[in-house]
């Protein structure tokens, strides 16, 4: 199933979209519903070695993983593109109801797991610093239906890419849970 996107937004008068540092920022919700068990699902995004096999955009791996599971634990992670870059990123969790909701933080990081700007990595330097993730798992008739809800999404090309990379990693993710 392809995941369905959806996004607040408004009217944005072309001299803001023109200067990048006015620009808004946005919500970004996508839903997915899984042929799997809400537990199982629920685990793909919180044991290091079931992230690793789906986390990511198409083509990249996940060399790198740990996660502390628990408000104010970390969740440090490493994406490596298929051209061989590494992009470390870590989360801070806010809020954890298990198997229903997870709420983080999200920022770009060094290996140490130091937050730094996304201009790091070569990204736009309007990139907030830190975004917040909100997951829920939701059982439908056997199937579970994830909706990711990330705020202070860039508008743009920004926000095009954060939507595939984000359908990318689902559709990964539903690709694993079909062979679990």
């Amino acid at each position: 199933l392809a995941p369905e996107l959806s996004a607040t937004s408004s009217t944005v008068p072309i001299w803001i979209m023109a200067c990048p540092s006015l620009r808004p920022l946005q919500d970004l919700a996508v839903t997915r519903v899984f042929a799997a068990p809400r537990e199982l699902v629920f685990r793909a995004w919180t044991e290091p070695e079931l992230l690793k096999r789906w986390w990511g955009p198409r083509g990249f791996t996940t060399p790198f993983c740990e996660i502390d599971l628990r408000p104010g634990g970390v969740f440090l992670y490493c994406m490596r593109s298929p051209e061989g870059r590494d992009f470390w990123g870590r989360g801070v969790y806010r809020e954890i109801v298990v198997p229903e909701r997870i709420v983080l933080t999200s920022s770009f990081a060094d290996a140490e797991g130091n937050a730094v700007p996304a201009t790091h990595y070569g990204l736009s330097p309007d990139w907030p610093l830190e975004t917040h993730l909100k997951l829920m798992f939701e059982e439908e008739a056997g199937k579970t239906r994830v909706t990711l809800r990330y705020e202070g999404v860039l508008t743009g090309a920004d926000r095009d890419g954060t939507r595939q990379g984000w359908s990318e990693s689902l559709e990964s993710l539903g690709e694993y849970l079909a062979e679990a």
